[in-house]
């Protein structure tokens, strides 16, 4: 989790009144005249992890309808041979909302993978029931508005939404059919999304000697309670399920709040390769950790210093793991015939590595530039039926001469 932050007014105790007058023994005004702000407590692992504690102008609890919208579930591709797989996903339409276009690619238990190019305002608020979701903003810039204040976001960052957060993003300028002003990476983790607990010191503070610390994350900058008696929809999430309530007031009518459970982002280029004499493996560059699968920033770097270094990632076979590479930015040493956009999914089971010609034309390199994220999934990954017509269907031979 994040470190704690506070934004707004809150009483000095917790699950007390919080007087609108700032006098507990004076209540007056505000909903009804009760004269209070309405706390609601925001938990993580039932009551026995990291939380938060926000103060409304009106109780959260106000619903004026319920409506089961239906199920959308994922439908699985036929899986096939056991294979890699290379998806070019730079040319998928702009379509949608930043929720309604999101495409799902890959998937399993643990996590689903998509993409989204939206091309329209986000039309509802919207809250996912049971995933934390990691939004990589390939392109584009905005804000996250929630009822923890507003969220400035750009190019490169990794949004952090914690589960239940009902959301809306707001992009600058929207996707078109020749212009991918907005363009997402998104992953919905059915479990808790965190940092790597190496990186962190007894006392949770990020170690000395970790890639990145605590000034890279950056939490909601200003806090504007909405207040709204207007009734306002919201669509929820729950796994397959997708229901639409109408609240009677908007839900960000909050004045204030603390705690350790909130949106932030860190941007990838603030990710701190760490680097070595001869080549380094994967794990050095994990930036997140969920239950089922680590997301890794593969960012600008020197690359290894020994005289003889292959400075290309050596042959390997994930024995228990899928690897999944997402390109972002730069030229890609190892792999020729992937593009900006493109998926590239290596599977347990079958070995991978660079490709013939790259360790001879790296030799001389000192650096990279590439910037691209990686999914490894301790489960299969499934292929979605929406991915089959991105599928480059000559990348398993690909590594023939």
């Amino acid at each position: 989790m994040p470190q704690y932050r506070q934004l707004g007014t809150t009483p000095a105790k917790r699950h007390t009144i919080h007087a609108i007058s700032g006098d507990p023994n004076q209540l007056s005004g505000g909903y009804k005249n009760e004269g209070i702000y309405y706390e609601e407590v925001i938990t993580t692992e039932g009551f026995s992890r990291a939380y938060s504690i926000v103060y409304h102008l009106r109780p959260p609890t106000r619903v004026r309808r319920v409506e089961f919208v239906g199920t959308k579930p994922i439908e699985a591709a036929e899986q096939g041979a056991l294979r890699h797989l290379h998806l070019k996903s730079s040319g998928i339409a702009a379509q949608g909302d930043p929720i309604t276009g999101r495409v799902p690619l890959l998937f399993n238990s643990d996590v689903v993978i998509s993409r989204c190019r939206p091309s329209q305002p986000q039309a509802e608020l919207y809250r996912n029931a049971q995933a934390d979701e990691l939004i990589f903003v390939h392109r584009g810039s905005g804000v996250l508005r929630t009822m923890f204040g507003e969220l400035p976001f750009r190019e490169f960052d990794y949004i952090v939404i914690p589960k239940c957060t009902t959301y809306e993003l707001c992009f600058n300028q929207l996707a078109s059919s020749d212009d991918p002003a907005a363009d997402l990476l998104v992953v919905e983790a059915i479990g808790s999304l965190g940092f790597p607990p190496r990186y962190l010191n007894p006392d949770g503070q990020f170690r000395l000697g970790a890639p990145f610390c605590e000034r890279d994350l950056h939490g909601p900058a200003s806090l504007t309670p909405v207040d709204s008696e207007a009734p306002i929809t919201l669509c929820i999430k729950d796994g397959d399920h997708w229901t639409r309530y109408e609240l009677a007031n908007h839900p960000f009518d909050v004045v204030g709040w603390d705690g350790m459970v909130y949106p932030y982002t860190f941007n990838a280029d603030d990710f701190e390769p760490i680097t070595g004499k001869i080549h380094q493996p994967p794990p050095i560059h994990q930036t997140f950790q969920a239950s089922g699968f680590v997301v890794c920033t593969f960012a600008p770097r020197l690359l290894d210093t020994h005289p003889h270094a292959i400075k290309v990632p050596y042959a390997h076979n994930n024995v228990e793991s899928d690897e999944l590479l997402y390109y972002v930015r730069g030229q890609f040493g190892s792999r020729r015939g992937v593009e900006i956009g493109s998926l590239t999914l290596h599977p347990h089971g079958i070995p991978h590595g660079p490709h013939p010609g790259t360790i001879a034309a790296s030799m001389n390199a000192k650096s990279t530039d590439e910037l691209a994220v990686m999914v490894d999934t301790f489960r299969p990954l499934k292929i979605a039926k929406q991915a089959a017509s991105l599928e480059d269907t000559s990348y398993p031979y690909s590594w023939l001469d």
